[in-house]
């Protein structure tokens, strides 16, 4: 099975892959863009894409709910991601020798009360974590540092200087899994939509009020910009469904208050494991 993820081997979107698909025999296809792990499962490169979707930290992706609407791949699957970040380097040194730290802006901004510690260490925002750790790895740059996770430091050969530097114990990354319709199954237990409505007064709200009547639990609600430069948005739905509501109860009633509705995807929560 390959999985197309966004970023270099090590990266925290591998390590959700592996524990999403239970560490079966996969393989990884590291993809330097969102648009790029999904055009690989569109082209039949992958049979899934994993793609990140907020952090519990830094909010939502929005680019990535444009994305997936926009591509007709369905989101089959959730993966919570505790999300541990690691300062690394060539072994042999510590905190003191390091002049530099490389990684991810979202990593970075996750660990800034331990690296606020450092104010003469300068931070560089690069476009993924392991891609980080791989550079420092090829090119043997010293008195450089990545914020990355622990597989990353095994794959490329690197020492973490100091684990779990984030800056709160919670820091979750929620993934979805993506793929072909035809891949996915209509007994989950959490259906994600996105619509419009109408411009005026309670038009929105109507929408609540009625999956609220029908005791459905709203986990998440987003708007998107439509981009077509009228300042019209989308609304992006996370719904968690009681046992006597079905798919096409939503999408029966959904019709009826809201336009553009697309089903997104429907498929099984993901755990929240909590760790200290």
């Amino acid at each position: 099975m390959k999985i197309s993820i966004q970023g270099e081997k090590g990266c925290f979107h591998e390590v959700a892959a592996r524990q999403f698909f239970c560490y079966d025999e996969i393989e990884i296809v590291p993809c330097s863009t969102f648009d790029l792990t999904l055009s690989k499962v569109i082209e039949g490169e992958a049979d899934y894409a994993m793609m990140a979707i907020e952090n519990a930290r830094s909010g939502s992706i929005l680019y990535n709910y444009t994305l997936i609407r926009e591509s007709g791949l369905k989101m089959l699957g959730e993966h919570n991601l505790r999300v541990k970040q690691n300062l690394m380097a060539l072994p042999g040194q510590t905190i003191h020798d390091i002049r530099q730290i490389r990684s991810h802006p979202i990593a970075l901004s996750q660990c800034m009360e331990f690296l606020n510690k450092y104010p003469e260490i300068t931070l560089v925002e690069t476009d993924d974590t392991a891609g980080s750790a791989k550079l420092i790895a090829e090119h043997r740059l010293k008195k450089i540092a990545a914020i990355a996770s622990a597989s990353a430091a095994e794959i490329y050969g690197l020492e973490i200087i100091a684990e779990g530097i984030e800056t709160y114990p919670k820091n979750y990354t929620r993934f979805l899994v993506v793929g072909n319709p035809e891949k996915g199954n209509r007994n989950g237990n959490k259906v994600s939509v996105c619509f419009a409505t109408g411009h005026k007064p309670g038009s929105l709200a109507a929408v609540l009020v009625k999956l609220a009547e029908m005791n459905v639990n709203l986990s998440k609600i987003q708007s998107v910009p439509r981009l077509n430069g009228d300042w019209e948005y989308m609304f992006y739905l996370d719904l968690e469904l009681p046992g006597d509501i079905t798919l096409e109860k939503i999408e029966s009633v959904l019709r009826n208050l809201t336009s553009n509705l697309e089903i997104l995807g429907i498929y099984n929560k993901g755990d929240m494991l909590y760790e200290s």
